[in-house]
């Protein structure tokens, strides 16, 4: 949280709860690239020296500004070159998180409206090379409100894979994506956040041992969303050469009453005129409801009295209909307007349980009539009887699996397959499914019974990042995984030494399932296993009006 004033002051925030919640020329580098002192390397970045640390075989460099701070008048403004510092800048531990409220704990916002810092994670050594490293800038999930670079440590894929990972905050909530005919619109300033640092990448990406000329955006739920936007975005436009989406597809999309009876259905990209009206309503609620100078009003108030559940969920949708995402994503990628990189894209197997297991209590599914009668009130009585013909509720454990098991196939699954179709028609597309249901729970969340969360979202960041503990067999699976994300991002071919081959993904949509085990890395026809005929026919998603 801020000051009142809006000056940035950071406040503590809950880190090993939100860890669990939630992841650049060879002659300029003979003068300026990184040295090692006794305490630490020191890199020249264009805003002047930092200092990092050396942890064995990897060096991070953390709480590097990438922007000026977006505080005081320049909140909600798009970002401006940081300052210029004298000195070595100390660069040994993360910068502030962006102001969110906590997941998993009760209390009030954290963090800071000073949040623009990234950090970076490049193997030890000397940065001069004769070819210099890929470079992954990994854009973190937690709904547009909620996470930080600084939780997800990349140091398997910066050691394993031999490439500099830059990971990266941005701000959220209604500080990153508010709306208001005074701004003109919705400029969307998470993604411009974004773009300030892959801007940052191209400019400092040498001095770290890492080439700006191949650069790869990958990112997890929000994070993935992300990465589908800049691959629609003209203003993207040579900022990266290849993409990784996680567990948000473009084409993302929830049902009503999926989750919860008076739940809406969710769509991640909004018009940007709905952005803009809820930020007026907004204004009104907060007393800044006047003919001009409403903006002046909104950016005296205090970070925290903006940062409540309600605006930080409601500007959480990313705005899309003027010039830098012009067009719903979606509707780019089947139109194929977006950049022609290689793209690989997947799922977890078990997505929705994580969700579902959140808000169970609250709306149970305890026999198969509250299983139809969820299917008809999200997808209407005549979808409803082709959903329980595909999906019985007798073929599975427990009603409530059997309701994940819909949704999954639904809003993720399925959604980025038809993604990949559209994608495969111009670049090379890759596809996945993380598949190992014995992943461990990084969670906190306690059991819910009756619902396992197998390999639900996100359980796949601890394979690539290193947050918590792998028996050996998922070891193993980790480092094929590390293998194969690092290849495709030196080359853009996913190749793992001794691993399986991962196929395009083509049609049938063949997906690389990955799970620990000697037969665990395979292909299956995705579309066939998640009932995809059906759900193309019955419920691709909501179209949004223009």
């Amino acid at each position: 949280m801020t000051g009142p004033e809006g000056k940035g002051e950071a406040v503590p925030d809950m880190r090993g709860v939100r860890r669990r919640c939630a992841l650049l020329l060879p002659v300029v580098l003979l003068l300026t690239g990184a040295s090692a002192g006794p305490e630490g390397p020191v890199v020249d970045t264009d805003r002047g020296p930092v200092r990092g640390r050396t942890h064995g075989a990897y060096s991070t460099f953390e709480g590097i500004p990438f922007a000026a701070p977006p505080t005081g008048p320049r909140r909600w403004r798009l970002p401006e070159p940081a300052d210029r510092w004298n000195g070595v800048r100390d660069a040994g531990t993360p910068g502030a998180r962006c102001v969110q409220l906590p997941v998993l704990a009760p209390g009030g916002p954290v963090g800071s409206e000073d949040c623009l810092y990234l950090n970076v994670t490049a193997p030890a050594g000397p940065a001069v090379r004769a070819r210099p490293r890929p470079v992954m800038v990994w854009f973190h999930g937690g709904g547009f409100f909620s996470g930080s670079g600084d939780a997800y440590r990349p140091d398997r894929l910066a050691v394993q894979g031999d490439v500099v990972v830059v990971t990266v905050n941005y701000r959220l909530g209604v500080f990153g994506l508010f709306g208001h005919p005074e701004l003109g619109g919705a400029p969307g300033f998470a993604l411009a956040d974004q773009r300030a640092a892959l801007r940052w990448v191209g400019a400092n990406a040498t001095q770290f041992g890492g080439d700006p000329g191949n650069v790869t955006v990958f990112g997890e739920s929000a994070g993935a969303l992300s990465v589908c936007a800049h691959l629609a975005s003209p203003a993207s436009a040579g900022l990266f050469h290849r993409a990784i989406v996680q567990s948000g597809s473009c084409s993302t999309a929830a049902p009503p009453s999926a989750l919860l009876a008076d739940a809406g259905t969710y769509e991640p990209f909004v018009p940007a005129r709905r952005t803009t009206e809820e930020g007026a309503r907004a204004a009104a609620r907060l007393g800044c409801d006047r003919p001009s100078g409403v903006l002046d009003c909104l950016r005296a108030l205090d970070a925290g009295t903006l940062a409540t559940a309600d605006l930080m969920q409601r500007f959480s949708l990313v705005p899309y209909g003027d010039g830098t995402l012009p067009t719903e994503p979606r509707r780019a990628l089947e139109a194929g307007r977006f950049h022609r990189v290689p793209v690989a894209l997947g799922t977890t197997r078990d997505e929705m349980r994580l969700f579902l297991a959140q808000t169970l209590a609250a709306y149970p599914i305890g026999d198969e009539n509250a299983y139809r009668a969820r299917t008809e009130r999200s997808f209407g009585a005549e979808t409803a009887r082709a959903v329980e013909a595909a999906y019985p509720v007798s073929a599975y454990p427990t009603p409530a699996i059997a309701w994940a098991t819909v949704l999954t196939d639904a809003s993720f699954i399925c959604p980025t397959l038809r993604d990949g179709a559209a994608l495969g028609r111009h670049v090379p597309t890759y596809g996945y499914r993380f598949d190992d249901r014995d992943a461990p729970d990084f969670t906190g969340l306690p059991p819910v019974p009756g619902l396992p969360l197998g390999a639900a979202h996100g359980f796949e960041l601890p394979y690539l990042f290193t947050l918590t503990p792998l028996a050996r067999p998922q070891q193993r699976l980790a480092d094929r995984m590390a293998g194969y994300w690092t290849a495709f991002a030196r080359t853009g071919l996913p190749t793992a030494p001794g691993a399986p081959g991962w196929p395009l993904l083509g049609v049938p949509a063949r997906l690389l399932s990955l799970a620990p085990g000697a037969d665990g890395i395979r292909t299956v026809d995705g579309r066939a296993e998640h009932h995809c005929g059906l759900w193309d026919e019955r419920w691709p998603g909501v179209a949004t009006a223009e």
